[in-house]
């Protein structure tokens, strides 16, 4: 699924770490004037944004490298339904073989 095929319906930040409200209010201010994200009309939709203070843990000897601040985005698109299109299709091909029906 290709997130910029579709429009967003819901959007939420979740900061972690070395993060102060300000910075926060900032990017939010920075991705609605740049409007790299489409939000759907039909819906009133904003950014839920959410500050854990706690640094970001990272497993010794990992591959991943510890940072004082990460952020993490949840997001309801319309772009998933060309997937979900995909995996429909694939069933109704399945299911017509009777592929995987047991009763």
């Amino acid at each position: 699924c290709a997130p910029r095929h579709g429009k967003y319906m819901a959007c939420c930040l979740m900061y972690r770490g070395d993060v102060v409200p300000k910075d926060v209010n900032l990017a939010v201010a920075t991705i609605k004037t740049k409007r790299t994200i489409q939000f759907v009309d039909w819906c009133p939709t904003g950014f839920k944004c959410g500050i854990n203070y706690q640094a970001p843990q990272h497993v010794p000897g990992g591959d991943v490298a510890a940072v004082k601040r990460a952020v993490c985005m949840v997001a309801n698109t319309t772009a998933i339904a060309e997937a979900l299109s995909r995996i429909d299709h694939k069933f109704d091909l399945m299911y017509a073989k009777r592929a995987f029906v047991h009763w």
